[in-house]
């Protein structure tokens, strides 16, 4: 089997208002604009991906993505075996540098078309399921404090029991607002704090004394992504456990940070990490360092929180504790796959059904038509 193919397509769905999420990068804007992809082969099977990467977060907006695939990840794919997928990240790699939530989408494409091929789940082709029903965690707006408690109980009316609340802008606030998530919430809901790398060593370890009495579960990015040093003060001085998100992008970052002692945790999910293969082996060089990992996101859509949940349910590095960020379809108006993924009770389970496990919908809402 050889790729022919790459046909991308633009999307356009608005996030729901009362989930529009702010963060130490700014504020999320309104609409997602991801770019699904479709990825056709000889033998007739179509292989679907998603890129969700964005201006702030990767430097990857829809227009960018679109050129990336369409000008230099497709000629270089096509006439690969989409099942060999070192070798379509290899030629990838050798196309362009970075841009990992775009070679993520014809990556997870790729899996997905080898899976349908040969009628083999991605979860079976990661090595099986060691879980079937996977932990997830609500993500609270870094909005004024009583605007975040109310988010948070509506969270946990929708059956989550793991949360974790954006600081990183101003510290005063972000300790009330902390605090008012878990007055909010009671003492049973595990929630940790994420910083987004807006804060300094010195800032992190303050807040984190002042929040001592809130049980915090754990401290996403403390400090700025390449400020290792500083995250591993704080880390040194607090006995929550601290995580790496911005901080690794790469296999290298990891050992990066497992070589400062810089984490605890490592936030991985095949969007920022190029794909589900470098996913996978960032979990490895985290489990075989000590470390545990957690998925994060980008608010993904139907097809890579498809993604995000095979690798979920495959791999054993990952956590049980802390849960998962597969709730970006909860947080838009609508999906591009039918029927949605169940999201539920706090939980994420596995689709069925060979590759990912899911279908693009057929009347998608397309910004321009797709590539030909």
């Amino acid at each position: 089997m050889r790729i022919t193919r790459v046909e991308t397509i633009p999307v356009r769905i608005p996030l729901r208002r009362e989930f529009l999420m702010r963060s130490a990068h700014g504020d999320t804007p309104p609409v997602s604009t991801p770019v699904l992809v479709r990825l056709h082969t000889d033998a007739g099977v179509v292989g679907v991906g998603e890129c969700t990467g964005s201006a702030q977060w990767s430097g990857e907006p829809q227009n960018v993505a679109l050129t990336v695939i369409g000008e230099h990840l497709a000629p270089a794919v096509v006439g690969a075996d989409p099942g060999h997928t070192s070798q379509v990240a290899a030629r990838m790699a050798a196309a362009i540098k970075g841009h990992p939530f775009a070679k993520s989408a014809v990556e997870m494409a790729c899996w997905d078309a080898a899976g349908k091929a040969t009628g083999r789940s991605v979860v079976d082709m990661l090595g099986g399921p060691c879980r079937e029903r996977v932990p997830i965690k609500w993500s609270v707006s870094a909005r004024p404090p009583g605007e975040a408690a109310a988010i948070a109980r509506r969270a946990v009316a929708m059956g989550f029991t793991m949360m974790k609340v954006k600081t990183g802008l101003d510290l005063a606030t972000d300790v009330e607002r902390v605090r008012a998530v878990r007055e909010a919430v009671g003492p049973d809901v595990r929630v940790g704090i994420d910083c987004n790398g807006g804060w300094t060593a010195r800032e992190a370890l303050s807040a984190a004394r002042q929040l001592d009495d809130c049980d915090l579960w754990f401290i996403e990015q403390p400090t700025h992504p390449r400020d290792l040093v500083g995250m591993a003060e704080v880390r040194r001085g607090v006995a929550t456990p601290i995580m790496a998100d911005e901080s690794v992008w790469t296999a290298e970052d990891a050992i990066a940070v497992i070589r400062h002692e810089a984490a605890d945790i490592i936030s991985v999910y095949p969007g920022k990490n190029g794909g589900i293969g470098p996913c996978r082996d960032i979990v490895a060089v985290a489990q075989a360092a000590g470390l545990t990992c957690v998925l994060g996101s980008n608010l993904e859509l139907g097809v890579a929180s498809a993604a995000m949940l095979a690798v979920a349910r495959a791999l054993p590095g990952l956590s049980d504790e802390i849960g998962h960020h597969i709730i970006g379809p909860l947080y838009h108006e609508r999906d591009v796959i039918a029927p949605p993924l169940k999201l539920t009770d706090g939980h994420a389970t596995g689709a069925d059904g060979s590759g990912l496990g899911v279908e693009l919908m057929a009347d998608l809402p397309l910004t321009i038509p797709p590539s030909e």
